[in-house]
Order: structure tokens, then sequence, then C-alpha cells
């Protein structure tokens, strides 16, 4: 019997599942989690993987029931075009962890945390994901949400030893919970006017202006504060960087996503037609957050944290594609509509691909360099040279530089935002050409960061011993870095392919496809019409090659000539200054010094000079160190003010606390009278 898709999406989550049990004993047999655990969690996203295709090469998508829950409301479940789409992206990475993390956990054996705890929340936090997406009532996917937040709460906290991970862990828990309960109360108001949970019963209501207003403003918020974006996004700079780096990749790389699922379906599926007015905001807010966030990812020096920071970024980006996408329907656009969210999802799968690509290089690098500041970097490049290699892939994906994959949902966008002619708002003609300029912005400096971070980290000299005698990471490390890197490069050089099977879940969410971008064959993308505008992936990859192999052409018939009459070689004058040394290169601090005194505004920065002085001459340095640090602007304007009104809320409070029994007997008969007024 062939496989369904209801068959491979319960196999999923029961692989997930089963790794978590497996790995209960992993404290005592640390084989059980290398070996057991990643195994089942790559059975786990194999059939995760069917259940997409199958699902969206097939015609009617899976509804089922789960004999859990309330005794009158059992957990529904519906694998649908868009359900399988993001199933599809938790099963593609989850696949890429599974072959990286046998040898990147293996340095957790003999530390002071957990590997049972590693292993069970993992696998929990993959299953939330996976019940999530195909949640069909507000019941199960609460309840999956929380499985999936708890979970990575764990994981964030896993190495709690250092305060700072604890304190990252705390935030993350706490805006988490917030943002539940935020998104609970959407549900809630659907619900009311639904008169039930499921759904396909709140989709076929209709609400009045004011509370579709209001469910939209309360998903955005929810949504929002775990997708990551701006001023919500104080958590994920803080727990990415705490998490081990297969997490990181997963939180990064999956779990934004979720959010960015729930927000579509919500206003997609749930809300009916929208209202121009959300597709401001949130075009408005995609683009605040993108510019945000790659200006504060150009300041970082911890790899992860930077990394974290593009996450940001990327969610900014897919956000404008919503955003786009919403003013379009609105105005009866649809086809430029389709277009939009086309470019969102299609963002979507790629920051899944490249992010996971870059945070498991940056693991790779932790692990066997033992560093994390790109000041303490450099030369990596010729002692993991594989890792290097998959590494640029990645910088050139998140670039946005063709061939690779995101490129082209970028450029999507840009074809979106160009149709803004087509609209009778002329503030709407108006903002549009200001968010794609954010957004090329945003492009720009996010080549810059990256531009940065490979020729820091892997270019030069070593800077430190420990990176002068790192090695190249695991096979299975490297294998990992090499699927996700190869997918990066298939979904860029096969957009249309891509394209078509996005239109499916537009079909399938909005009514709308799109035929225009398709009809010129798998050779050229076509997103309006071919006069219009067209690109192909397959013909810029083989000018790509032709180049690449023109130079091998060259360079091997130069090398020939200089076996024969070889060039003699001299050492170049050094102005007097000896041999050439680490501390003669570009540091990161010096590469974004211009950035920095452009977008001063952008942040607080804090610079210190530290002159370490000779103990047996007093007068003469020994070294001079010079550290910078940047504050997130959205602290000082968003938290601390919550933060000061909670304590001065909480001393007015304590004044109750006065140690006189007297006064507590009082608290308590007053409260006796007051309810027994109430009742009746």
């Amino acid at each position: 019997m062939p496989p369904t898709p209801a068959l491979c999406l319960y196999l999923a989550i029961g692989f997930a599942l089963a790794s978590s049990v497996v790995s209960f004993a992993a404290d005592r047999f640390p084989v059980l989690l290398r070996v057991g655990s990643f195994a089942l969690l790559g059975a786990s996203s194999i059939a995760a993987l069917a259940a997409c295709i199958l699902t969206l090469t097939g015609n009617l998508p899976f509804t089922g029931e789960l004999p859990l829950g309330l005794p009158w409301l059992h957990w529904q479940l519906r694998l649908d075009a868009l359900a399988a789409f993001f199933l599809g992206i938790i099963g593609m990475v989850t696949l890429a962890v599974s072959f990286f993390g046998p040898g990147y956990v293996r340095s957790y054996t003999h530390g002071h945390s957990s590997l049972g705890i590693l292993g069970v929340m993992t696998g929990l936090f993959i299953a939330g994901m996976q019940l999530v997406v195909v949640a069909a009532d507000a019941f199960a996917f609460m309840v999956a949400w929380e499985l999936m937040s708890v979970a990575s709460y764990f994981l964030v906290a896993f190495e709690h030893e250092e305060a700072a991970n604890r304190r990252a862990a705390f935030l993350y828990l706490l805006m988490a919970q917030i943002g539940a309960m935020l998104i609970l109360l959407s549900f809630g108001v659907l619900a009311g006017f639904a008169g039930d949970f499921t759904f396909a019963a709140m989709g076929n209501t209709n609400l009045t202006p004011i509370w579709a207003a209001t469910a939209f403003g309360l998903g955005l918020l929810g949504f929002g504060m775990k997708a990551g974006i701006v001023p919500l996004h104080a958590w994920l700079p803080e727990a990415h960087p705490a998490a081990p780096s297969h997490i990181s990749a997963l939180m990064s790389g999956v779990m934004l996503k979720v959010a960015v699922y729930g927000f579509i379906r919500l206003v997609f599926d749930l809300l009916g037609h929208p209202h121009w007015s959300w597709g401001v905001i949130v075009l408005a807010v995609g683009s605040v957050t993108s510019v945000y966030g790659v200006l504060y990812a150009l300041v970082q020096h911890d790899l992860k944290r930077l990394l974290a920071y593009h996450s940001v970024e990327n969610i900014g980006i897919i956000y404008i594609g919503l955003g786009l996408a919403l003013i379009f329907f609105s105005a009866g656009q649809t086809t430029f509509g389709v277009l939009g969210l086309i470019a969102a999802l299609y963002h979507t799968l790629n920051h899944a691909l490249f992010k996971s690509l870059l945070f498991l290089g940056a693991g790779a690098i932790v692990q066997h360099g033992h560093e994390r500041d790109l000041e303490h970097m450099g030369g990596l490049i010729h002692r993991m040279p594989w890792t290097a290699f998959f590494f640029l892939i990645g910088c050139l994906s998140i670039s946005a530089l063709p061939p690779f994959n995101g490129f082209v949902s970028e450029w999507l966008t840009f074809q979106t935002a160009l149709q803004a002619t087509t609209l009778e708002s002329g503030v709407l003609r108006a903002v549009i050409p200001i968010s794609a300029a954010v957004l090329a912005l945003s492009g720009a400096l996010a080549a810059t960061c990256f531009v940065k971070v490979y020729g820091v980290a892997f270019l030069g000299q070593a800077r430190t011993r420990r990176v002068r005698h790192a090695r190249e990471a695991s096979a299975g490390m490297v294998l990992a870095q090499g699927l996700l890197a190869t997918l990066c490069l298939l979904f860029g050089v096969f957009p249309t392919n891509t394209v078509g099977f996005l239109s499916k879940i537009t079909l399938d969410l909005t009514g709308y496809g799109v035929s225009a971008a398709t009809s010129q064959g798998w050779l050229w993308l076509t997103p309006i019409a071919p006069e219009v505008a067209s690109y192909s992936a397959p013909l810029i990859l083989l000018g790509v090659l032709t180049a690449l192999g023109a130079w091998a052409c060259v360079y091997f018939f130069t090398r020939r000539r200089r076996r024969t009459q070889p060039v003699p070689r001299r050492d170049p004058w050094d102005c007097g200054f000896g041999p050439l040394s680490s501390r003669m290169q570009y540091s990161a601090s010096a590469f974004a010094m211009p950035i920095r005194h452009i977008f001063r505004p952008a942040w607080r920065i804090h610079e210190e000079k530290i002159r370490e002085m000779d103990p047996q001459l007093a007068t003469r340095p020994v070294q001079l160190r010079y550290l910078i640090h940047a504050d997130d602007l959205s602290w000082q304007f968003f938290y601390v003010p919550v933060e000061r009104f909670v304590q001065s809320a909480a001393r007015q409070v304590g004044r109750i606390q006065t140690g006189h029994l007297r006064h507590y007997l009082a608290y308590s008969f007053f409260t006796l009278i007051v309810l027994l007024w109430l009742i009746t």
C-alpha cells in the first residue's frame, strides 16, 4: 500500500516523540542520544518531507482527529497545502540537524549539563512545531504552541551554569507567555463569534470591522513576538546565542517560521477579506524590522548574536512581502497580492535554509575553533576548508546574490513593490516605494555585514592560539552543512519550479494562483509578464561556471609555464615594520566603523580604550585594546519604562505587608464582606 499523507504525518510526530523517550537514558548511556535519538529525528524529518510532497502533489487535504484534549473537544488536525509547506521546512532543517547533532553533542558528554534533558526537549520541541502547523482548532494549537515554547525554554537554559544563559531563558519564556496570551485572546475573539474552537468555523464567521481589527492586532503582536519583529525582538539576540548551535538553527530556521505560519493562517484564512490598513501596518513593521536588524548585526562581534540579529532582518523582509500581499488583496489586485504572498513564502523557505546553514557553521567554529568573538578569529579557511566553503555559500545566499536562493525571494518582493502604480490610493503609491528603498538598503547592509564576517573569520591569519590549532568538523557536521548548501543552490537555480509549488499553496489558501510566472518554462521566471521582467537562474549559473572554467584554464596554463620558467620570488618591502602579523589585519570593529559613523543615531555606543603598560617600565605601553558595545535602543525606549513601572507598582503593593496581625485580619474581614456583597 502506498504511503498516505496521514500516515507520514503520524510517523513524523511519532518518531519525534520516540526520540524524546529514547533520550531519557542518555545521561547514563550517551550513545543513545548520539545514535538513537538523532536517528529517530532523521526518520521524523523524512516522514515530514514525505507528507509535504504527497500533500502538495495531491489534490485533497488530510483532516483527522486525535482522542486528546477535552471530552467534548478532541484535537482536530488538518494537513492542507500551507501546513504541508511549513511541515516540509521543519523536515528539511531537522534532517540536517540529525546529521549535525551526533558530532556536535559529543563535546557535552563529559560536561555538567544533562544530555537527557537535551535529547528529551529537542524531540518535544520538534513534535510541538509539527503539531502547531497541523492543528485545526484553537485548543490543539495552543497546547502545541506551549509545548514548543516550554521545550525550547529548557534548550535555551541547557548550559544553565552561566548566569547570562539563565537570564536569556527567563526573558524568552516571559515573552513567549505574553505572546501566547495575546494569541489566545485573538482566537477568543474569533471563537466568540463562531461559537466553536475549530478553524473551519472561525473562517466562516463574518466579524464586524472593529472586532476583525482587534483580532488582527492581537495576532500581529502575539505571533510577532515569537517571530521577532521590532520592538518585540528583545528575547531573540539573547536566546539564540545561549542555546546549543543545532538548537539555534532549529529556533532561527524553523521556530520563527512557525510564528510566521500562525500569522498567515490567521490573516489569510481565518479573518477573511483584509483591510488596506492592515497591509500598511505590516509593511511598516516589516520595513523597520528589516533595517533595524541588519544595523544591529553590523556592530556585533559575537558570531551567533550577529546571526540572531540577521534573523530579525529577514523576518522583516518576510513581513514586507506579507504587507504588500495584504495591500494588493484589499485593493482587489489579486495577481499582485498572490505574488507578494509567494515572495514571503519563498523567503520563509530560503531563510530557513541559509540561516540554519550559517548557525551550523557557527557551531562547527565554536566547537573546533573554541571562539565566538570575530575579533579572535582569522585564517579559518586553512584549518576548516569545508566549513569555510559551505559558510561562504550561506553568506552569498543571505546577501541575496544570484544564483543562490536569497536573491529570488527578494527579487520577487521588489517586483511586487514595483506594481504600486496600479493602486488608486496616492498614499499607498507613496508608501510602497519607501518600503522598497528600505529593503534595498537592508540588502546592501547585509552584504556588507557578511563581507565583514567572512573576511574577518576565515581569511588572513589566526588571531589566537586556539583558532590557529582549529581542525575541521566531523563528517556528519560537514555533511549537514553540505546538504543545506546544496538546497540553497537548488532553490536558487530552479525558482520557476518552486514558484509553481508555492502557487498551489496560494490557490488553496486564497483561491488565486499565478500562471504568468511559470508560463515560459523552467528556464525563465516571469513574475508579471515576459515583457515586464524576467530572470533565468540556470543561465546565470552557466555564466558563473563558464567564468570559473576560463579562470581554471588560465591558471593551469600559467602554472605549467611557471614550472618551466620559474618566476623569482622575494619578500616585499615591509616599510620597516617587520613581517606581516594578525595585528595588521582589519578587525570587525574597524570594518564596521564607517557604517557606525553614518548611522550613529541608531545605536547607543559604548567605546573603551585600554592601555596595558609594561610592569618593568611604566611609561612603555605593552598592548592597546579597543572595546566597543552597542546597546539595543528598544530596551531603553520600550522595556526599561515597563520595568520601572512594574517595580514602582510592586513597591506600592508591598506597603500592605506591614507585619501586624491586626492588619492582615482586617484585610480578610473586608474581603469576606465584599465577596458576600457580590454573591447576594
